[in-house]
């Protein structure tokens, strides 16, 4: 692939893209709680409530479902070109991901999102994009922030900022909570059902092109099995306390590993955490942090 000129990619900045719209139902949001693994126990009345709309607890929309506001940006990425800038979509990364949340998810209804491209930089060995948006309901109202950084291998060198270090740098004391959890080998055909629907998640010849032995698991699947972690042993599982949630994907994972998330409480609403991908000793979540309601 060929790099961009630094002029085009001067142009792409500040861009504001298409919105988009997404409307869902109580179904759209238990399939995505089931995709990141809920519930782990199916008798266990607070994560039952995210995928069973007759739950005696009330049924609840799970916080990071808000991820799929922007979903379809995914179809964008995969055109293989965004404002100008050409590129192989079998060469994208999802590098990071924040969300806030601004009020509760309603169960249904219609959500629409503003995104921009907020900057671009230059890694060397690649290009990261960020692209950012609000997520509003049929009223108006703020949902939810997104910020999406998408890293594109072979795409660095056009001689742009390489952008500031955002390292969160994780205690060395044991962690105050862990949480291991198996992921299914059909993890990712599940979890895609939720809307993403990049082939580098359930075609072998399209992860071959990737560079991968085999299809792999959605970055914000994994982002969501460490959300579920942050609810249960932090907020009692109420999503109403999560403000917001926000992570690095550091590594790949495969369906079928086993995922430990590890958390540190550094006051009564502030944490930061990691996952790591057991099999291969991989952190695949770094700069986890979690900031709670008061």
């Amino acid at each position: 692939m060929t790099a961009p000129s630094l002029d085009i990619v001067n142009r792409a900045i500040g861009q504001e893209l298409e919105p988009l719209a997404y409307s869902y139902t109580e179904r759209d949001a238990a399939l995505y709680a089931l995709g990141i693994g809920a519930p782990a126990d199916p008798m266990d009345q607070e994560e039952l409530k995210f995928v069973y709309e007759l739950s005696n607890r009330g049924f609840a929309v799970f916080p990071t479902f808000a991820v799929t506001y922007s979903k379809d940006l995914i179809d964008r990425f995969l055109t293989g070109k965004l404002a100008g800038i050409v590129y192989n979509p079998m060469m994208i990364l999802h590098g990071e991901q924040y969300l806030e949340l601004l009020r509760p998810l309603p169960v249904k209804g219609t959500v629409r999102t503003a995104p921009r491209i907020a900057q671009i930089y230059d890694k060397g060995s690649g290009m990261l994009l960020t692209i950012e948006g609000e997520s509003v309901d049929e009223s108006g109202a703020t949902l939810a922030f997104s910020r999406w950084s998408v890293f594109i291998r072979g795409l660095g060198g056009f001689g742009g900022d390489r952008g500031p270090g955002r390292k969160v740098k994780m205690p060395q004391t044991t962690p105050d909570f862990v949480q291991v959890e198996k992921t299914s080998e059909t993890q990712a055909l599940l979890y895609r059902l939720a809307g993403d629907a990049n082939p580098l998640h359930a075609d072998p010849q399209m992860a071959a092109i990737g560079n991968y032995d085999k299809p792999i698991l959605h970055g914000l699947c994994t982002y969501g099995f460490a959300a579920r972690a942050i609810l249960r042993h932090c907020c009692a599982n109420q999503p109403r306390r999560l403000r917001s949630i926000g992570a690095r994907f550091s590594h790949h994972v495969f369906p079928g590993e086993t995922l430990q998330t590890e958390i540190w409480s550094l006051d009564e609403r502030e944490f930061h955490f990691q996952t790591r991908a057991l099999e291969r000793g991989a952190v695949v979540l770094s700069n986890g942090r979690a900031r709670l309601r008061e």
